[in-house]
């Protein structure tokens, strides 16, 4: 039966570029980088692919912004942990449990962005995410180094080893509880080492 109804337009559903950041860095965490399309971004966020691109420049251009706004909102707070004055080992002890916590807050999306982007295949999403790896792991050092520069390369890189298999260690489903023991198991070694 034909009808001479026209639907009606509804207004165009304004795009809140904030919320789709968010959005968008609850799927790259969720589902890491290489496993999330853009197909997948678009449905999503509720945009087409030419509005996507227009938006964001590509699939690693986003991701790069994301891991900007995860630095700013979802990383462990270094500065924050380094600023308070305490025993050096107090400290790097603070940075494996808030780690810990960090990489199991989510059960959705667990582990480090930024680790697990160290991993993916695209070049450009790789590189952005290692310079954030590179940059959290010089601020580590730089705070070693400001007490104990002899030993600043091996506590910077026990940290990092620790904090990677914190990460792997959750995105595997490892609970909280389980990661916290590691993560103060490592800060008595931590606290024996710097009492030498």
């Amino acid at each position: 039966m034909a009808t001479n109804i026209v639907p009606t337009r509804g207004r165009p559903r304004q795009f809140n570029p904030e919320a789709a950041m968010a959005t968008a860095q609850r799927l790259f965490h969720e589902k890491g980088y290489d496993a999330l399309s853009v197909a997948d971004l678009t449905r999503a966020l509720g945009i087409n692919p030419p509005s996507f691109y227009a938006a964001f420049g590509s699939k690693a251009g986003l991701y790069t912004r994301i891991l900007d706004r995860y630095a700013e909102t979802g990383a462990i707070p270094l500065a924050r942990i380094f600023a308070v004055e305490r025993p050096l080992a107090e400290s790097l002890a603070e940075v494996l449990l808030e780690a810990a916590r960090y990489y199991a807050a989510d059960p959705n999306a667990r582990g480090c962005m930024v680790l697990e982007g160290t991993r993916c295949l695209d070049p450009e999403a790789r590189d952005a995410a290692s310079g954030f790896h590179v940059a959290a792991q010089a601020a580590i050092r730089s705070a070693i180094a400001a007490s104990h520069p002899q030993q600043a390369d091996m506590l910077a890189d026990f940290i990092s080893t620790t904090m990677a298999g914190l990460s792997a260690s959750a995105r595997h489903g490892q609970s909280l509880e389980r990661l916290l023991s590691t993560a103060r198991m490592a800060g008595l070694a931590l606290a024996q080492v710097l009492a030498e």
